[in-house]
């Protein structure tokens, strides 16, 4: 499936190397599925999805020899497996999450020593960076055995843990609460999501920093659409979380509207095999309202198609239900001129206010979301006005680019604080 960290990771070590840094990435579970470049192609996987999976369910897994589990780690077939599976769903691997956060001490240790042992060939890092914090795990034994400060970015955790078993959640949390003491400093996307961490992780201040996510600016530069008849654009994985149903009973009612009758909806992003029942229902819905044939669905585009996506919408909104860590379609959509309509919750309000590139609504309020909608429809002045503030303000401030210089400054500060 896409993935907006591994995205964001991948963005950023590029943006890293190009700025003179040396940057090593390396995958984990499964092979990336990207859009642009891949920075770890050359780089080995380790805790390959396969090998977690059997050592967390079988006690003679754990017991065979290393030798016996190396043809699990293969590229071709975790893509394959990683392919039957889907996605991860959070009620399911409640075991197996508290397994991983619990590092040296869980049923995937010899994962973890395997990671260590490989590291420890490589050039010595100045610094360690987690993708995120459910890897968290892993920092004892890293820092231990590498003598190096610990960096973690964050992304959504919390929603993942939250859908975890409730015999397992209260744990889960415990125990990455705990882990969290083995991190130098946590680097979040936005002011929300680190107010959020810190308080339900207890971190202390100097454990947390804030730094914006970016994106590579490239091919977003030219104008928006313009033509009629207007478009109404949904960018994610397409699912309830993301708000997909709530947009498609907004756009049933703009078309019942005077003045927005001609509207267009498209639905783009990541659509896997368990997302299909719910797309397909959501195209049920439209088919009922006779209006299937405004509806167009483009899932799981290649970086052209998503930068082509973009450049055909007049108006733009993905109405996240869950606490946003940050929103990368947002700028994403932004970056292409195109004015925004989100939830007036989580890290929206923030990047609303950051770019001045959109509006806001009433969280999970189809009528709240469609009057917004139309009032940009109706005033395509202010809707270009806006659109041009948000593209500026990403170009100026949220490219992958700035993202890196910062992240930079905060790791420096890291390793110079290790040091002293």
């Amino acid at each position: 499936m896409y993935c907006g960290g591994c995205f964001r990771d991948n963005a950023l070590v590029a943006a890293l190397r190009r700025a003179g840094h040396e940057a090593l990435m390396v995958p984990l579970y499964l092979p990336l599925t990207l859009d642009e470049p891949d920075q770890s192609a050359t780089t080995p996987i380790f805790f390959s999805g396969i090998n977690v999976y059997f050592e967390q369910k079988s006690a003679l897994f754990r017991s065979l020899p290393r030798w016996m589990l190396k043809p699990f780690t293969s590229r071709v077939l975790l893509k394959w497996a990683g392919g039957r599976a889907a996605k991860t769903r959070a009620e399911d691997v409640g075991e197996l999450m508290i397994s991983m956060l619990r590092g040296e001490e869980g049923r995937q240790a010899r994962e973890l020593e395997e990671l260590i042992a490989w590291l420890q060939t490589q050039p010595k890092p100045d610094v360690l960076c987690l993708s995120n914090a459910l890897l968290t795990g892993m920092a004892r034994r890293l820092r231990q055995e590498l003598k190096v400060p610990i960096a973690c970015l964050l992304s959504g955790e919390d929603t993942f843990l939250d859908g975890l078993p409730a015999a397992a959640r209260d744990l889960a949390w415990k125990t990455l609460a705990g882990r969290c003491r083995d991190v130098d400093v946590f680097i979040a996307p936005s002011r929300y999501f680190a107010d959020l961490m810190s308080r339900r992780l207890g971190l202390r201040p100097a454990q947390m920093r804030v730094v914006a996510n970016g994106i590579a600016l490239a091919g977003y530069a030219t104008a928006p659409r313009t033509a009629q008849p207007p478009v109404l654009g949904f960018f994610a994985r397409m699912c309830r979380e993301k708000g997909l149903d709530t947009l498609v009973d907004a756009f049933l009612s703009l078309k019942q509207r005077n003045g927005t009758t001609a509207l267009r909806l498209h639905v783009g992003g990541g659509c896997g095999p368990n997302d299909e029942p719910f797309v397909e229902e959501q195209r049920r819905k439209l088919a009922a309202a006779g209006v299937l044939g405004d509806a167009q669905f483009f899932p799981n585009v290649d970086h052209a198609g998503k930068l082509a996506f973009y450049q055909g919408l007049t108006v733009f909104s993905t109405p996240a239900l869950y606490g946003e860590a940050f929103g990368l379609y947002v700028i994403e959509a932004m970056a292409a001129g195109v004015p925004v309509v989100q939830p007036r919750h989580a890290a929206f309000p923030e990047l609303i206010e950051a770019t001045g590139g959109g509006v806001l609504c009433a969280p999970g309020d189809a009528k709240s979301l469609a009057d917004a909608i139309e009032g940009l429809l109706v005033q395509p002045d202010e809707a270009r006005r806006l659109g041009q503030r948000g593209q500026e303000s990403v170009q100026r401030e949220f490219g992958i680019g700035p993202m890196a210089d910062n992240v930079a400054k905060v790791l420096a500060s890291t390793i110079a604080s290790f040091k002293s």
